[in-house]
């Protein structure tokens, strides 16, 4: 079995949440920016890494949001002779600098920012509703639940 360790970020300002659109291998859908470790990254540091490289802004965490994990069957995997075990760790975090811009040769191919209330409508991929539910779930100051 084959392991990835990926980071991602939820970032939402003002309603609206930044997605990067994946398009690799035939297949296509909206996604939170993050992506793969690199060797021994840590993990902050490539969710940072991956949404200045996705969407050129430049990010500063704020919290753990959660840890997903999912097996991905040989068959559903692209060349894949053996599942995978992904572990996709989410943080919430905001725009610090940078300007919104799309990714040149990597797997996502646009940047851009959705009003919420939209986000269901859109072709995505499953860790946007994951990552949208951990944030949403995530207890406010006073260990109330935010709405």
């Amino acid at each position: 079995m084959d392991i990835r360790i990926a980071a991602y970020a939820v970032i939402i300002d003002d309603g609206r949440v930044l997605l990067s659109h994946w398009n690799q291998h035939g297949r296509s859908g909206w996604a939170m920016p993050g992506g793969g470790l690199q060797g021994a990254e840590d993990p902050l540091e490539a969710v940072v890494r991956e949404v200045r490289e996705e969407t050129g802004f430049d990010a500063a965490v704020d919290r753990l949001l959660g840890i997903d994990t999912m097996v991905v069957p040989a068959a559903k995997r692209h060349r894949g002779r053996v599942p995978l075990y992904a572990m996709r760790i989410v943080y919430r975090a905001h725009v610090v600098g940078g300007e919104l811009r799309n990714e040149l040769d990597g797997s996502s191919d646009e940047a851009r920012w959705f009003p919420l209330d939209e986000v269901s409508s859109l072709k995505r991929v499953g860790l946007v509703d994951i990552a949208l539910r951990l944030d949403r779930d995530e207890p406010a100051d006073g260990g109330s639940k935010r709405r």
